[in-house]
């Protein structure tokens, strides 16, 4: 049974679903959201709430603990945000001094950044403060601005524990508290820090939880922090946006990046985002680019804050036409008119392939999404296609390879070892010899296992030395056998003799006629080895 499958039949018995109110809701004045939110919504465009909307405002505005499982790109955000600042605005009153009345938490540094903007869209006709925290970033600024209290607080768990420890600010008048992208924190090592927050909250709050996907290790934490909660599901488990066009070139590792540059030949690729597995292989790609006269740059964990800042500010602003990520700030580039999604680097983890894709085809439009898969990459691409319930089309290129025969299906994984057994065929996937189909094999491979074959040799006789004296016990006779042959001349041993040559060999070999010696006037010692002080002159 799929571990995803067997997660959500414990979900589904334990928290109740949520009415589906989408097929009733058909704009956002039917959800009773204050005069000020609608205005910002109508100003940004939006008139229809998503799926996720529809179902996840109604029980929020009533004060509900909520468990949402959504796939990306479905306004999640706003999901949340508008319940908070319709809620903030019905208690209009100044936060105390370092405090927060709503908490949101964020894996990554680029979500915090787009979920305090949403923030800022949706209550810019709000007198409500709001902060946002994460690392990389002056911390004494942020402590400047947490002193005097906010009302709605973004933060990533690593920095809000550093406030936390320097007393910059507290949790005790918390009233919403927010958990984005739960599994990617579980993933991340973020668990122990999100204990620590979670155990300085009031006890009276409204919980919200919010993810992508839902694996099992969740269901422990939402039973422990959510109260009698509705559950809140408008997608299964990592699904593929429905308008993303999805395709696979297979390709050699050493040809992917050419591959990269012959597809960006093509006008249609506006603005296009580049997934590879790590943060060495992002800078490569980056590199490449740039030699082929395309405007590149990188994002990951190793660039610093601004440089992070000023990249996806030029992607936005068209100035970059490709950006290249990991993983890690998958879910946090939320950048609108993405044309392209390109995998240059399958990920190990299926999920991360729905967060990658998910990046392009949003707010209502179409996007497409190509990945290279290399040889050893085709047990990824399986583990993908059975995660996102449908088989992804091959697509042919020069630059790519030929229609895959059933042989070549039956990919290895990155380590060298088989995917399944085989007949005839031992578990590490090599062939040996003694195999009866070892000369069907091509010439190439039968030369790379006839390496790591030893052998046989008969051993070769040689010939004794003459005056060389051989027993049996002292094996095959060589000449290494033979007794070292006696010195010339034995040295005679001097033990007080010291290991170093003495400089000039203790005489003064440089001493002039006149009485003094060559080094210095006055002086007649020698002028090599150990002097000794020098007598005062009378």
């Amino acid at each position: 049974m799929n571990c995803h499958a067997s997660a959500c039949r414990t979900w589904a018995s334990a928290f109740p679903i949520a009415p589906t109110l989408d097929k009733l809701v058909n704009s956002f004045t039917e959800l009773n959201l204050n005069e000020l939110l609608l205005k910002a919504i109508a100003a940004e465009g939006y008139d229809k709430p998503t799926p996720i909307q529809a179902r996840a405002i109604p029980p929020l505005m009533q004060g509900k603990d909520l468990l949402g499982i959504a796939q990306t790109g479905t306004g999640k955000t706003a999901a949340f945000a508008l319940p908070i600042l319709d809620r903030l605005a019905k208690h209009v009153e100044r936060p105390a001094k370092g405090t927060c009345r709503a908490l949101i938490l964020s894996p990554t540094r680029e979500l915090a950044a787009q979920i305090g903007e949403s923030f800022k869209t949706y209550g810019k006709y709000m007198k409500l403060s709001r902060a946002v925290v994460f690392g990389g970033t002056s911390l004494g600024k942020q402590m400047e601005i947490l002193r005097g209290g906010v009302d709605v607080l973004v933060a990533t768990p690593g920095r809000l524990v550093d406030l936390i420890e320097r007393r910059a600010v507290t949790l005790s008048k918390v009233e919403v508290f927010v958990l984005d992208e739960v599994d990617q924190m579980l993933d991340l090592g973020f668990i122990h820090a999100i204990r620590k927050i979670t155990g300085m909250l009031p006890k009276s709050r409204q919980n919200l939880f919010f993810s992508a996907t839902m694996p099992k290790e969740i269901s422990n934490l939402a039973s422990g922090l959510l109260t009698d909660p509705v559950r809140v599901e408008v997608a299964p488990v990592a699904t593929t946006a429905e308008r993303v066009n999805q395709s696979v070139i297979h390709v050699e590792q050493g040809n992917k990046p050419a591959l990269l540059n012959e597809l960006l030949k093509d006008n249609n690729m506006t603005r296009t985002l580049v997934f590879t597995r790590t943060k060495h292989g992002a800078d490569k790609v980056v590199k490449s680019l740039a030699g082929a006269n395309y405007t590149a740059a990188a994002i990951h964990g190793n660039k610093s804050q601004p440089n992070r800042e000023k990249a996806l500010a030029g992607f936005k602003a068209g100035k970059i036409l490709v950006l290249v990520a990991t993983d890690i700030a998958a879910r946090g580039i939320d950048v609108d008119g993405v044309s392209h999604v390109i995998n240059f680097d399958l990920p190990h983890v299926p999920e991360s392939y729905v967060h990658r894709i998910g990046r392009t085809a949003r707010a209502g439009a179409e996007g497409v999404a190509i990945a290279f898969c290399a040889g050893d990459e085709r047990s990824l691409l399986r583990d993908i296609e059975k995660t996102i319930r449908q088989t992804v089309p091959v697509v042919q290129h020069a630059l790519g390879k030929a229609v895959l025969g059933p042989e070549e299906r039956e990919a290895r994984r990155p380590n060298g070892r088989s995917t399944k057994p085989q007949g005839g065929k031992p578990q590490g996937g090599r062939f040996h010899r003694g195999q009866a189909d070892f000369k069907n094999k091509p010439a190439h491979e039968q030369q790379a296992e006839t390496r790591h074959v030893e052998e046989k040799r008969a051993p070769q006789k040689r010939e004794m030395p003459e005056g060389s004296k051989w027993t049996p016990l002292a094996g095959v006779p060589s000449i290494m056998y033979q007794k070292p042959k006696p010195r010339a001349e034995a040295r005679p041993e001097n033990p007080n003799k010291p290991w170093f040559k003495p400089k000039g060999d203790g005489l003064n070999r440089n001493r002039k006629p006149g009485g003094t010696a060559a080094g210095k006037r006055g002086d007649s010692r020698p002028s090599g080895g150990y002097k000794g002080p020098r007598r005062a002159e009378a």
